[in-house]
């Protein structure tokens, strides 16, 4: 690929790179959603599976480690993790504080689930071995998730951008109620309705593919796929050559400013069914990504290239992350989200870009 040498050339190249992967995904999610019903799968278990698979960053991560940049892949991951954590949770207290209850098992999971490659990270290297060890566990866990889910009335693991495009079982879900009995869903902002337009996602850009059939679709969804990749490629060159002219690190471009913008949807997949009064689905968006971040995402890219895990990545970002983590679980545990919290969250976010450039 030839890259454009002018710097105002490279960010537009780069941003076309990640518009036409985030699109490229969500024409794969709707087309292979369409396709899996029309040919008798279970709705529900295609939402949950498309729920927690973060296909955006698990391409670009798998695109950069291909082409010997991981050093780029597991900034996104890091990143991603922190934006879903900090950024699309403390945004969503901010605007529209909320309550909801969430299952202590998923508290759990969300707490322990970074430990494994934590652990594996101390070394200071992630091998190819150590990389597919992390992708295999994020199975059980994503098959825990899904019988509990069958199991429960209230679906905490259902992304957004799957709830229209899958039928699921069982109908209307009933909302949680608190210990007092009142109503945990309900939004706490004043003067916000569902009906107020406020959306970040593509969905609207995306044809529909209700009245075709399932091989269709399945078509649309293998060129999705090669479009990814086209798309994939273009970011991650793009990228290469933006932070060596700036002559900063690969990790902590892929930290900050790939994985911003890659991660705006997430915006609108969090804050979206909060202001909707869905916070269930926000919560699930957030608990599902970080499971497959921390598991699925970065052993995938290490079994791609080995990945060096020392210096920054042990003093800056497992520290941010653990302490992100920590702070939204703790207020997802109390069972409210508020302005407090919310500026707390998205100030550790700032705080994180700063230590990426000092």
């Amino acid at each position: 690929m030839v890259v454009p040498s002018s710097p105002v050339a490279l960010v537009a190249l780069f941003l076309v790179g990640v518009v036409l992967v985030i699109w490229c995904v969500e024409v794969f999610i709707e087309a292979v959603a369409r396709s899996a019903v029309s040919l008798g799968l279970s709705g529900f278990f295609l939402a949950v599976v498309l729920a927690g698979i973060d296909l955006e960053n698990a391409v670009l991560g798998v695109t950069a480690a291909f082409v010997a940049l991981p050093d780029l892949a597991l900034g996104t991951v890091f990143g991603e993790s922190l934006f879903v954590l900090a950024v699309a949770v403390g945004l969503a207290g901010l605007l529209v504080p909320f309550r909801t209850a969430v299952p202590r098992a998923y508290l759990l999971m969300l707490v322990l689930v970074p430990l494994p490659a934590f652990a594996l990270s101390l070394d200071g290297r992630l091998t190819p071995l150590e990389g597919a060890g992390l992708l295999v566990l994020f199975v059980p866990l994503l098959g825990y998730i899904f019988r509990r889910e069958r199991r429960t009335e209230t679906t905490f693991l259902l992304s957004a951008e799957v709830q229209d495009a899958v039928p699921l079982e069982g109908g209307a879900e009933p909302r949680p109620e608190t210990p007092d009995g009142g109503d945990l869903t309900a939004s706490e902002s004043d003067g916000q309705t569902a009906d107020d337009g406020w959306d970040l996602d593509l969905d609207e850009f995306v044809p529909a593919f209700e009245d075709r059939s399932g091989l269709f679709n399945l078509g649309v969804a293998a060129l999705a796929v090669a479009g990814m990749t086209i798309g994939s490629g273009i970011t991650v060159v793009s990228a290469e050559a933006i932070f060596v002219a700036l002559g900063i690190s690969g990790l902590a471009f892929g930290a900050t400013v790939l994985s911003f913008i890659a991660s705006l949807e997430e915006l609108a997949l969090t804050v979206e069914p909060v202001r909707r009064n869905r916070p269930e689905l926000a919560v699930g968006n957030v608990i599902g990504s970080t499971v497959f971040y921390v598991t699925a995402n970065v052993g995938i890219v290490a079994a791609v290239h080995p990945i060096e895990t020392g210096g920054d990545v042990l003093t800056i970002h497992w520290p941010f992350l653990g302490v992100c983590l920590l702070v939204a679980t703790a207020m997802l545990a109390r069972g409210r989200v508020g302005r407090v919290g919310g500026l707390l969250l998205c100030g550790l976010y700032a705080a994180y870009w700063v230590a990426n450039y000092l």
